[in-house]
C-alpha cells in the first residue's frame, strides 16, 4: 500500500466550531451542576429522590466532559 494513495483523515467536527461547542457544552454542564447543587441543598432527607440525583449528575457530567474535550481540542491538545 502506497503512502500517497491513502486518503487523508478529515475530522467529523470542523475545528472552527470548537470554541462555540466549548462554550455551549460547558454552559449546559454548569447549568445542570448548579441545578444539582440547589436540589441537594434545598431538599430534605425525606424529599430526596435518588433517581433525580443520579440523572442530574449524569447529565451534568456528560455535558461538562464533552465541553472539556472541546476546550482541550480548541487550545491544541489533541486527545
Amino acid at each position: 500500500m502506497e503512502f500517497e494513495s491513502m486518503a487523508r483523515y478529515v475530522s467529523p467536527v470542523n475545528p472552527a466550531v470548537f470554541p462555540h461547542l466549548t462554550f455551549v457544552l460547558l454552559g449546559i454542564g454548569i447549568f445542570f451542576t448548579a441545578w444539582f447543587f440547589v436540589y441537594e441543598v434545598t431538599s430534605t432527607k425525606f424529599t430526596r429522590d435518588i433517581f433525580k440525583e443520579l440523572l442530574l449528575a449524569l447529565v451534568a457530567a456528560i455535558f461538562s466532559g464533552f465541553g472539556i474535550l472541546f476546550l482541550l481540542l480548541w487550545v491544541g491538545i489533541y486527545v
